[in-house]
């Protein structure tokens, strides 16, 4: 039954392939879906092992897992959603900024985001008076994408969910529906990813990471 799941979720993500076409896939986007793909049939480590929080880093120092984490899934529904949602905006936002920029970006901020959750997790550790938040594990780098996106490739409205709203709002609506529909899903890892999306549009990031490629 296992691999009867597993293959379902792996035949819509190829389909998904086979409409766009391989040939329409910039070779960044690509080779991380193909990598993604890889790593979740052939993982390096168990997900439970890999999980990016506050006491796996802080305080075990399992920092190796920054790297880890990023390509490593729950099941075969979350690798399809994520690598469909990767396809698409890695498809815009590659042609937009060119591949090494866009490969760049992808590696900042899959280390990045996981440092800014951390650090969250940890204040609302101390905010909330509640320990257990220092077990969670986040993810969110895919939201960050979904803020440069809307950057680079600006429209009035986008569909949030199925939802037609605002692209300044899009973002904060997902965030808040993805949350209400499963509250299983950390609304702390995604608000991440939006935060580094806005360091980047708004904030400092673009310019310290331009100086960090010039050096």
């Amino acid at each position: 039954r296992r691999q009867r799941r597993v293959n379902t979720g792996l035949l819509l993500l190829l389909y998904e392939f086979y409409q766009v076409g391989l040939h329409n896939i910039p070779f960044v986007t690509l080779g991380v879906l193909i990598l993604n793909i890889f790593l979740f049939l052939n993982p390096v480590r168990p997900l439970d092992e890999v999980c990016i929080s506050v006491n796996e880093v802080s305080y075990k120092g399992s920092w190796q897992y920054l790297l880890l984490h990023p390509v490593h899934h729950l099941n075969n529904w979350h690798l399809c959603c994520n690598m469909i949602f990767m396809l698409w905006m890695g498809i815009l936002l590659e042609r937009k900024i060119k591949s090494l920029w866009f490969a760049y970006i992808i590696a900042v901020f899959s280390v990045l985001v996981r440092v800014v959750y951390m650090m969250l997790e940890f204040l609302l550790m101390g905010i909330l008076n509640d320990p257990m938040r220092e077990m969670n594990c986040g993810l969110g780098v895919l939201f960050a994408l979904k803020v440069l996106n809307d950057y680079y490739n600006p429209v009035e409205v986008s569909s949030a969910l199925g939802f037609w709203v605002s692209s300044k709002f899009a973002c904060w609506v997902e965030l808040v529906a993805i949350y209400l529909i499963s509250s299983r899903t950390s609304f702390t890892e995604h608000l991440t990813g939006i935060l580094v999306g806005l360091m980047y549009i708004m904030g400092p990031l673009k310019k310290i990471m331009e100086a960090c490629a010039g050096i």
